[in-house]
């Protein structure tokens, strides 16, 4: 394995994360709208009826549910960062240390396939 392939398979790996990681957001994002939407609804089908206290509640409720949207926009956004932020030192350790990068990268995978094994084993001797 060259420089170049670690450092390709380093970028390559960190961008599938920081997609998955921004897929569950959006996800997520869209589920507490699509929620907020309802209730919102609920709310203006309710008003005529509901007492100024529950309808001062239920605008509190809505407004903190906003905010909170907002605050996980924000953890998304320093999530990237973070992470493109550790693909860029990945990559630059991978390009300056060739060789060391290499060693590491075949010890996590020996630990890896050590943990694999261990698993197994244990499972064959449940039964």
């Amino acid at each position: 394995m060259n420089t170049q392939t670690a450092a390709n398979t380093a970028r390559q790996t960190s961008d599938e994360l920081l997609q998955t990681a921004e897929k569950a957001v959006d996800t997520t994002r869209s589920y507490a709208n699509n929620a907020l939407d309802k209730a919102e609804s609920k709310v203006r089908d309710l008003r005529g009826s509901v007492d100024p206290v529950v309808d001062m509640l239920a605008s509190k409720a809505q407004h903190l549910a906003r905010q909170s949207l907002d605050l996980a926009a924000e953890a998304k956004d320093r999530a990237q960062r973070s992470l493109s932020n550790a693909s860029a030192a990945t990559s630059r350790y991978v390009a300056d240390q060739p060789l060391r990068s290499v060693l590491i990268a075949a010890a996590v995978g020996a630990g890896v396939a050590l943990l694999i094994s261990s698993a197994r084993h244990r499972n064959q001797n449940r039964y």
